[in-house]
């Protein structure tokens, strides 16, 4: 193969991990699409209220560290939340600087609804539990060497 042949195929947007991972993001964003639109949230609505769920108080900075937004992201989103009162957001009275985000009892009523959403997800994956766990963790490492 020339050196020419060879970059021409270096760009094949099938060869390419990126278009993968992309492709394979949308989809599973298309398949949560419904299962979320029952619960008035959006994916990221959801991935919030899941660490909410997790921590019920946490720090904007706490919170936008652990799914990866920034606060030009994470502050419009927390204000919908809040208009749809399933979270408050106040002062840490420890720190007047640090905002606090916690759920309102309505908020908190909303996890048992979104615990069949994990489930129902396997079912649309349709592959066996060991390779999703395999292919989380390869992501999971992905991440961690893309954000060194």
């Amino acid at each position: 193969m020339s050196k020419q042949q060879n970059h021409v195929a270096s760009l094949s947007l099938d060869k390419q991990l990126c278009f993968s991972l992309y492709s394979a993001s949308n989809a599973m964003g298309r398949a949560y699409r419904p299962l979320l639109d029952k619960l008035d949230l959006t994916y990221l609505q959801y991935i919030v209220m899941m660490v909410l769920w997790e921590h019920d108080s946490v720090s904007v900075k706490s919170l936008g560290e652990r799914v990866h937004l920034d606060s030009g992201t994470l502050t419009p989103l927390l204000k919908r939340l809040e208009a749809k009162g399933l979270v408050l957001r106040a002062r840490s009275e420890q720190d007047e600087r640090v905002r606090v985000i916690s759920l309102t009892p309505q908020g908190v009523a909303l996890r048992e609804p979104a615990e069949a959403i994990p489930q129902a997800m396997l079912c649309q994956a349709d592959l066996p539990l060991e390779e999703l766990q395999a292919l989380k963790a390869g992501c999971d490492r992905l991440l961690a060497k893309l954000m060194k």
